[in-house]
C-alpha cells in the first residue's frame, strides 16, 4: 500500500527544486531556445528541470518508471502494478519565453491509467497545487502551509459559467461550444494552471479542443480529481493514461463539479 501523503510531500519538494532551477534561467537576460521535431520550443530551463526531477524521483524509495516530455526514448512502459511517473518539467514553455509567469512544473503518479497523485508548481507565481487519491487537494502560496481546496460546483441559476480557455490555442470549435453554453465569463490562462483554477473553485469548466499530450494534463488532473472535479472526453469517458505509447490526449472537458 502506497503512503501517498508522504510521497506527495516528497514529490512537492522535487518539483519546488525544479521550479528554482527554472527561475534561475528565467532571471537571465537571455537563454538558449531551440525547436524540437514538432516545432515546439525547448529552453535550457526545460532540460535543467527534467534532469533534476528524474534524479529526484530515482532517489525515492518507491521506484517507478519515468516518462518525461524531455525523454520518451528510455521509457519502457508502466511497471507490473500499472504505475509510472508522468512528468512535464516545464509546461507552458511559450509562456516562459513570453515571460508572463504562467508556466508550471508537473509531476504525476499514474496507476492503471488513473492519475492518483499530482503536484503542480508555478514557480514565478510562488504557488504549488497538490492532490492525491483519498487525501484531497491543496494549494500553497509563497511557501506557506498548504490549504485545502475544492471545486465550486455548478453555477447557481442565473449566474454565468466561468470558462477557462487556452491563452495560446484559440479555436473555432471553442467559439461554437461557448455559443451553445450561454452566458459565460472567459478567463484565459496558460499551462496546466487552467485545471488548477477549477480545482480551487476559481472557474467552472475548461473545454479543450486543441492538442495536448499526456504530460500536459496528468498532474493537474490528479489535483482536480482530488478536489472533487473531473476530466472527461466529450463522450463522457475519464481521460486515461494507461497506454502511454499514444502520447496525445483526445479533446476533453474538465469540470469543477
Amino acid at each position: 500500500m502506497l503512503a501517498l501523503d508522504k510521497l506527495m510531500a516528497e514529490v512537492a519538494s522535487i518539483a519546488q527544486r525544479a521550479g528554482d532551477a527554472i527561475m534561475a534561467v528565467y532571471a537571465r537576460d537571455d537563454f538558449g531556445i531551440q525547436n524540437k521535431a514538432d516545432d515546439s520550443p525547448l529552453t535550457e530551463a526545460d532540460l535543467a528541470a527534467h534532469e533534476l526531477i528524474v534524479a529526484g524521483l530515482q532517489k525515492l524509495p518507491e521506484r517507478f518508471p519515468i516518462l518525461s516530455e524531455e525523454d520518451t526514448s528510455h521509457f519502457s512502459g508502466p511497471d507490473a502494478s500499472g504505475r509510472y511517473w508522468l512528468v512535464d518539467p516545464l509546461d507552458g514553455t511559450k509562456e516562459f519565453i513570453k515571460r508572463n509567469g504562467e508556466f508550471t512544473v508537473n509531476i504525476a503518479l499514474i496507476e492503471h491509467g488513473e492519475p492518483i497523485l499530482g503536484v503542480v508548481v508555478a514557480p514565478a507565481l510562488k504557488t504549488c497545487y497538490l492532490g492525491a487519491r483519498n487525501l484531497g487537494a491543496f494549494k500553497a502560496e509563497s511557501n506557506a502551509k498548504p490549504q485545502p481546496i475544492q471545486v465550486a460546483g455548478k453555477p447557481k441559476q442565473g449566474e454565468p459559467w466561468r470558462v477557462v480557455s487556452s491563452r495560446s490555442h484559440p479555436s473555432d470549435a471553442l467559439a461554437k461550444w461557448l455559443e451553445a453554453l450561454g452566458p459565460h465569463e472567459l478567463v484565459s490562462m496558460g499551462s496546466s494552471l487552467k485545471l488548477c483554477l477549477l480545482a480551487e473553485g476559481a472557474a467552472d469548466v475548461y473545454p479543450r479542443f486543441g492538442p495536448t499530450c499526456l504530460w500536459d494534463t496528468a498532474a493537474a488532473h490528479a489535483v482536480l480529481q482530488a478536489a472533487g472535479g473531473r476530466v472527461e472526453t466529450f463522450d463522457g469517458q475519464s481521460l486515461d493514461y494507461a497506454d502511454p505509447k499514444d502520447i496525445l490526449n483526445p479533446y476533453f472537458l474538465a469540470q469543477g463539479h
